[in-house]
């Protein structure tokens, strides 16, 4: 459900709600099993995402925000920093970078 983007729009108590257990044990078992909370496991999962587009699309950045996950254009640029202590525009620049290089070698 988390990677259906279950978490983009509702909160960790609908998610248990809709799987039948409570909050904190619900938490307990992420903590458990994923090393992580059900929030954390879906900030990584929107990352993740957003990485990927990033990568394969010209999309601009703020519409790969939103179609990630993200609630807001800041939000997506804190949590790449975080994730990769880096804003996400310098890995389009990288890229746009590589693909200049790429055509005047070729």
């Amino acid at each position: 459900m988390i990677e259906d983007g279950f978490l983009d729009q509702r909160s960790v108590a609908d998610l248990a709600t809709a799987l039948g257990v409570g909050p904190r044990h619900l938490s307990r078992l992420f903590m458990r099993h994923a090393g992580a909370s059900p929030s954390e496991v879906a900030a990584t999962k929107r990352v993740q995402t957003a990485k990927r587009l990033i990568d394969a699309t010209d999309m601009s950045l703020a519409e790969i925000a939103f179609t990630a996950g993200f609630g807001s254009v800041r939000r997506f640029n804190d949590a790449f920093q975080a994730v990769y202590k880096r804003p996400p525009s310098s890995f389009r620049r990288r890229l746009i970078h590589q693909a200049v290089k790429d055509t005047n070698s070729g």
